[in-house]
């Protein structure tokens, strides 16, 4: 018998997700959307009229398609289309500011952008400097009442798609499972951020990861407010909510009562915070006024987690599964419900699809008890960075992705984190990389020099503080710095603290010893 050569390309695509469920569940609800429910099979149809009008303005296979949106329904429509036919799709986080947002669609090639009203005044600025095309500014409306209407300059999104049809759209080429998704945009050390490439296998690959790590199926309700511009809303939350049939509850926007209200009122079973909207929710006292007994799984993480967080919600009956996971390779590994106490301060094992392990510099995998790199291979791993080949190569190393955290794993095989390399921090669950800021500032003509360290903050999880050494008779207040921010970087990345100081720890090479800083000024390094 000839051998035969088994490798082929796959024609399949995120797409299906939708077509699957309309025909499995088609009455069921796929979300409930400010208290109003989706059923799959509506859910389909709109996803179908979207592909259809992205055809009709002559979107090809590979194009980028970009959305500044809230959370809506609309966004799953332009989600589920462009996986249908081949297009990227290019989330971009509403809390960035026009410069921001016009570096990650011109370093996407971006043609079309789906922004919400509220975000109107951000785009005007800077559409004559982004790629989209002119008749590709797509205005919706989102549930504000003081929101402007839509520009001249932009189409509004409920008038251009209804008149399409809801049968299923015959893509020009084949999707392929290989093919890219989207393009997920993270901070950059350097100042620039980076697109990780997501593709459709990837994507399946996480769906199984997530959905066999917490067995969850049709019969569960879930609840996370996370934005969909995140990897952890879009493909941990999302994503895999629907591919196995649960009903997702999904609202414009975070709201700590009504979060905690809608466990009672759905029945949630599962449900998905980051630490700091835990913070917020416990604050408001709802949760020791509602029936939590229908949740099974707690999920959370997103910045360092406090002990008296995870007992307060112990104490409520809701015991918090951290993970870990970056936005190139997500959900890499998660803490089971039984070890949430008896492994405080872990981040799990590795899930079913992620090989993870502990490497030197040398690149010699470590024993249990070592401190070294968190390395990760497997299927769920980005395939590379948009545009950007050293750098891609820099991070996936024969195949292995270098997360440039360092960690540990005890003799049960539960990882630990000990130090987030580069000097990244977490505020209020969003990544911030200091490199960006201090870049930005060091345009400041008072400063000289600067360095920005993540610290403790009470409300945030970490803050930023600012380290400044000031030009000859120059001057500076914490304001007038964020003054000089406003417009050039988002809110969340600035620093809340500002030290003048006559000089910063500098190694022989001209670099910043920002390990000195941490020491001296009380932040832990082996946090």
């Amino acid at each position: 018998m000839e051998s035969m050569d088994y490798k082929r390309s796959v024609r399949w695509n995120v797409g299906m997700i939708a077509v699957k469920r309309a025909a499995m569940t088609p009455d069921k609800a796929a979300i409930i959307f400010e208290d109003e429910p989706l059923p799959f099979k509506k859910l389909n149809d709109e996803t179908n009229r979207v592909a259809h009008y992205l055809q009709h303005i002559g979107l090809k296979k590979g194009d980028r398609v970009a959305i500044l949106a809230l959370n809506c329904c609309e966004f799953l429509y332009l989600y589920f289309a462009v996986a249908k036919l081949g297009l990227i799709l290019v989330p971009l986080n509403f809390r960035l500011v026009g410069p921001e947002l016009a570096y990650q669609l011109n370093d996407s090639g971006a043609r079309f952008l789906l922004f919400h009203d509220v975000f109107t005044g951000t785009i005007e600025p800077v559409k004559d400097e982004i790629p989209v095309d002119k008749d590709k500014f797509i205005y919706l409306k989102s549930l504000s009442e003081k929101a402007p209407d839509c520009p001249a300059w932009a189409k509004n999104f409920s008038d251009v798609v209804t008149r399409f049809p809801l049968d299923e759209p015959v893509p020009e080429e084949p999707v392929l499972l290989e093919d890219p998704l989207a393009i997920i945009y993270t901070s950059g050390v350097t100042g620039d951020p980076k697109g990780a490439v997501v593709n459709h296998v990837q994507t399946f690959f996480k769906i199984m990861n997530v959905s066999m790590g917490a067995m969850r199926g049709e019969d569960d309700v879930y609840l996370a407010q996370l934005p969909l511009f995140h990897s952890g809303g879009l493909f941990i939350s999302l994503t895999p909510a629907l591919a196995t049939g649960q009903t997702m509850i999904l609202r414009q926007g975070f709201d700590p009562a009504k979060f905690a209200e809608d466990i009672e009122k759905y029945k949630a079973t599962t449900v998905f915070a980051l630490t700091t909207m835990w913070r917020f929710i416990l604050e408001t006292g709802k949760l020791d006024e509602i029936d939590t007994s229908s949740v099974r799984t707690v999920l959370g993480g997103g910045e360092r987690t406090p002990i008296s967080l995870i007992e307060a919600l112990k104490d409520r009956g809701l015991y918090m599964q951290q993970g870990f996971g970056q936005t190139e390779n997500s959900a890499m590994m998660g803490l089971g419900r039984d070890d949430v106490i008896r492994k405080q301060g872990s981040i799990g094992k590795p899930g079913w699809f992620s090989d993870i392990r502990i490497q030197s510099p040398d690149g010699k995998r470590l024993p249990p008890g070592e401190v070294g790199e968190i390395v990760a291979v497997g299927p769920l791993v980005m395939s590379g960075y948009w545009n950007k080949p050293e750098m891609t190569k820099a991070t996936l190393v024969d195949g292995v992705l270098h997360t440039g955290d360092l960690g540990y794993y005890d003799d049960e095989g539960y990882f630990y984190i000990v130090d987030r390399a580069k000097d990244m921090y977490r505020s209020g669950g969003e990544n911030v990389y200091p490199a960006e800021v201090e870049k930005i500032l060091y345009n400041h003509p008072n400063i000289q020099n600067i360095a920005i360290i993540g610290v403790a903050d009470e409300k945030w999880g970490e803050t930023g503080k600012a380290f400044v050494v000031l030009e000859k008779d120059g001057s500076l207040t914490r304001e007038e710095m964020h003054q000089f921010l406003e417009g050039k970087a988002a809110k969340y990345k600035w620093p809340s603290h500002l030290e003048l100081v006559e000089s910063l720890p500098m190694t022989a090479t001209g670099k910043i010893k920002k390990s000195e800083l941490k020491k001296a000024h009380g932040v832990r390094l082996d946090r």
